[in-house]
């Protein structure tokens, strides 16, 4: 019954197990998140909330210092009130010119159309544009001649900027227009001509940009041109040469003001010469419309607020925003607005969803995370504020919706994985409980979820006692980090791994215990590590005796073998100069020549007897004759190649074996050869000794084809060496 139940646990636990691998939820939760962002950004769904966000950072920064480059001459309601028509007489317009000119302005910007007469005084006017080479009047471009306005009469096209300005979808003004091509003829905005001028006497001309030649370089500045979808734009229009306006924030001239804004003198005033000569020497002065009834106003992101009405400014004062820009950033190296390109947009988007993610899924508290949700929020708004400040403009909104929703969707998802977690623990408690060995299932913080009850009298402490605690609260340490490197190895690799441990009870007991650990994964995607113990004490006893039983065996064996090979060694070998013996020698010429007649070759036998050795013996002693033969055995051993075979066969005679000889000349020369070396001098307790030795030699086939008689050959052409007068070498 116990082994069924136990084959069903195994069966179910099994089954838990989905394709899906582990350790990348927050990866996949951010990264679908931070796509649907993405998609909702590249159809403009998020444009009518960045624009907003945009207009508040400009709010939010601090004045700046007073404009004193620009002046501004307004033709206010009360003005239009006195003079009784509009527009204004050309008379008018000449004297306000000639009486700002005799204080030496360093341009004049005319932003009112003056495409037709308006008498009195037209004449007058057009002599007045010959005599101010400094002053720049407008005109409005467009493909159709019904939408245009033509420039002032007698004001040649050289000094004429156009004034259009671009709308953005919710009707405020955040792009500035500097080049436009109308019929292939390049044309300037009335903002640049000014602003040309101006900074014409600093000496500063327009170039190509460093960086890119298709861009407007003015002194410190390049003027990255507009593209459609730059920053929370998307398909915007981006004809002609736009860039996006950081508009100045100059501190207010007067209290006044709705809007922090430029110098302001009226047209009345500068008539009645009741204007100071230094706001208008040296700088650029518009002269434009501030009257309401001429609806010459626009919005900016100055115009709004998050609280109240909306309130717009005046067109010639636009016109001072993009003169100052121009001017400050070419002068001062004010910054200008730039967007990142478009993939670091997206990692920048991607980082935010992923922080989302991982924040709330690491915390997995409610309270914290709401928090941490907000103290995040506050950290990218403030990133992007003072990224803002540099002149950076970088997404909010889509990081803040990516950001949020990737907590929202992990809280949610935490919300279901803790449910069905409660409900995995309850059906593996009574699961588990049915079988007889201990088993442990532990969550990936290696606590223990839940314990059989075989497992707790193992360890002899109390289910309630365990439950949410580790290892390392109940084991000592040594056995605590191998159960955590097990634990680890399985979550890493997600593959079964079966170990032996060592195991200590609450009684101080070990025992040695065989544990089979694997991972396993509920529907909601919780992992469990379910590990199934089994007591191999006794086992490991019993393969213990048997070790040392079998190395016991081990043991003798080799002493055995030793004594088999030394035995071997001194049936083989002569026990005093160490050289292979008669034995030895009679068994290596039998296989020696069996093998020269299986591949037909020539073997050759030398027969060596010392000459003189026994007038050493009798002289000096056997001892010393017996470390004089040491030292011949030495020297015939180093005569000879690897292949040959020398051996004692008793006394003072030696034989060697010369294998695979190419002709008998061989033999001869090893022969020469051992010669030399047994007649050096050997010194031995101070005594220098001189021998030599007769040597006679047989060779197979031409001597005969068998060992015997090759030896006896061998032995009488030494004999016969003797006869010779010793010291020289014989063949058969």
């Amino acid at each position: 019954m116990n082994q069924q139940l136990g084959k069903r646990f195994v069966k179910f636990i099994f089954e838990l197990k989905q394709s899906l691998s582990r350790g990348h939820r927050e990866l996949i939760t951010a990264a679908s998140v931070a796509v649907c962002v993405l998609l909702l950004h590249s159809i403009g769904l998020l444009q009518s909330l960045e624009l907003p966000a945009l207009d508040q950072f400009f709010r939010l920064r601090q004045n700046e210092p007073p404009e004193n480059r620009i002046t501004i001459v307004v033709m206010d309601e009360t003005y239009l009130n006195e003079v009784g028509s509009w527009p204004i007489p050309d008379a008018k317009i000449a004297l306000l010119l000639q009486k700002l000119n005799v204080h030496k302005p360093r341009a004049i910007g005319l932003d009112i159309y003056r495409n037709l007469p308006v008498e009195p005084g037209n004449e007058e006017l057009r002599n007045t544009y010959q005599l101010m080479p400094n002053l720049i009047g407008i005109e409005l471009l467009a493909n159709d001649k019904n939408f245009s306005v033509l420039p002032p009469l007698g004001l040649n096209q050289d000094r004429v900027g156009f004034n259009n300005v671009l709308y953005d979808l919710d009707g405020k003004v955040r792009r500035s227009l500097l080049y436009w091509h109308v019929k292939s003829q390049v044309h300037e905005s009335f903002a640049l001509k000014l602003a040309l001028l101006y900074l014409k006497s600093k000496g500063i001309t327009p170039a190509k940009a460093k960086s890119n030649p298709e861009y407007l370089q003015l002194g410190k500045a390049v003027f990255n041109r507009f593209e459609a979808n730059d920053g929370a734009y998307v398909g915007a229009d981006e004809r002609g040469y736009q860039i996006l306006a950081n508009f100045p924030k100059p501190k207010c001239q007067s209290s006044s003001g709705e809007f922090c804004s430029f110098r302001q003198v009226s047209m009345r005033d500068v008539l009645a010469d009741n204007v100071k000569e230094n706001l208008i020497k040296d700088r650029i002065v518009l002269i434009g419309s501030t009257a309401p009834s001429l609806q010459d106003f626009v919005f900016i992101p100055y115009s709004s607020s998050l609280m109240g009405t909306a309130k717009p400014i005046p067109g010639i004062q636009l016109q001072a925003y993009f003169i100052s820009e121009l001017i400050s950033a070419a002068l001062d190296g004010r910054p200008l607005i730039r967007v990142w390109p478009d993939l670091v947009e997206y990692l920048w988007i991607f980082i935010w969803s992923y922080l989302g993610a991982i924040t709330t899924w690491r915390i997995q508290n409610a309270t914290k995370s709401l928090l941490s949700i907000l103290v995040s929020c506050l950290i990218l708004i403030l990133t992007a504020y003072l990224v803002f400040l540099h002149g950076w403009w970088i997404p909010v909104i889509p990081s803040l919706l990516s950001f949020g929703c990737s907590a929202i969707w992990t809280i949610s998802h935490i919300a279901h994985i803790q449910e069905e977690w409660k409900r995995s623990k309850e059906f593996l408690h009574h699961v588990i409980n049915t079988i007889p060995d201990p088993i442990f299932v532990k969550n990936e913080q290696h606590q223990w979820i839940v314990l059989n009850e075989a497992y707790c009298r193992f360890l002899g402490y109390p289910n309630k006692l365990l439950i949410e605690k580790s290892d390392y609260d109940f084991f000592p340490k040594h056995e605590a980090d191998v159960f955590r490197q097990q634990d680890d190895l399985v979550f890493r690799t997600q593959q079964p791994q079966e170990h032996e441990e060592e195991f200590t009870n609450a009684d101080g007991q070990t025992y040695q215990i065989a544990t089979k650990r694997s991972l396993h994964k509920d529907s909601a995607g919780n992992f469990f590590l379910v590990g199934v113990i089994r007591d191999i004490t006794q086992r490991k006893l019993m393969e213990e005796h048997l070790k040392r039983t079998a190395a016991e065996l081990f043991r003798s064996n080799n002493e055995l073998k030793l004594k088999e090979d030394h035995l071997r060694y001194l049936a083989y070998h002569d026990p005093l100069t160490g050289l292979s013996n008669r034995k030895f020698f009679a068994e290596q010429l039998y296989e020696s020549l069996h093998w020269a007649q299986h591949n037909n070759l020539l073997l050759g036998l030398l027969f060596i007897d010392l000459d003189g050795f026994k007038q050493v013996n009798d002289n000096l002693g056997h001892e010393t004759g017996d470390r004089l033969l040491m030292t011949v055995a030495g020297r015939l051993s180093n005569s000879l190649r690897a292949s040959d075979t020398v051996s004692r066969l008793g006394g003072d005679e030696f034989t060697i074996i010369l294998r695979a000889i190419p002709n008998v000349q061989i033999a001869a020369k090893v022969a020469e050869k051992i010669l030399i070396s047994i007649t050096k001098p050997i010194v031995l307790d101070g005594y220098t000794i001189r021998i030599s030795a007769s040597i006679g030699i047989s060779v197979y086939p031409y001597n005969s084809q068998d060992s015997e008689t090759l030896m006896k050959q061998a032995d009488a052409a030494m004999y016969r060496a003797k006869r010779l007068g010793k010291n020289r070498y014989e063949f058969v």
